[in-house]
């Protein structure tokens, strides 16, 4: 078993302030997530509250989308939020993953972060692929994404 962490930062030009409530509500995650798009008739749940704490989403989607549920466990406005983030195919996981939101010279440096141990069919996986340099491309992605956003709502 091969444990991972996944790493990614972006200085983004706006205040903590407004960068953090577009990743404590997974409603605003369709807007940034480098994950959009892989199917386009992916099913989406919302359940309990809107942001923050126990603030939860699931999806079921194509191969490429797989299914999965992420939950924020932990939100401190406007400098850190944690989520349990599962997948259910196309390999079962369960991963801690965080992001941070820290003032730098007239922006936020923000910081995405996922941990993770591969496991059986995973762990064959990873000894082929380099997850760090595949989901970290989609981090990448997110994280300018994200910043994309923020600047298209000021």
């Amino acid at each position: 078993m091969a444990e991972f962490t996944i790493t990614r930062s972006a200085f983004i030009p706006a205040p903590p302030e407004a960068v953090f409530p577009l990743v404590n509500s997974f409603r605003e995650w369709a807007s940034w997530s480098p994950w959009e798009g892989l199917d386009p008739a992916l099913q989406r749940t919302y359940s309990g509250p809107e942001s923050g704490v126990g603030a939860a989403y699931s999806w079921k989607g194509n191969r490429k989308a797989g299914a999965g549920s992420m939950q924020i466990l932990a939100s401190h406005a406007p400098a850190s939020i944690r989520i349990r983030l599962v997948f259910v195919k196309p390999f079962r996981a369960v991963n801690p993953t965080g992001f941070t939101f820290e003032p730098d010279r007239g922006g936020t440096r923000v910081t995405w972060s996922m941990k993770g141990e591969n496991k059986g069919v995973a762990a064959l996986f990873s000894r082929f692929v380099d997850m760090d340099k595949m989901v970290g491309r989609d981090f990448e992605k997110g994280l300018a994404r994200l910043a994309q956003r923020v600047s298209e709502r000021s």
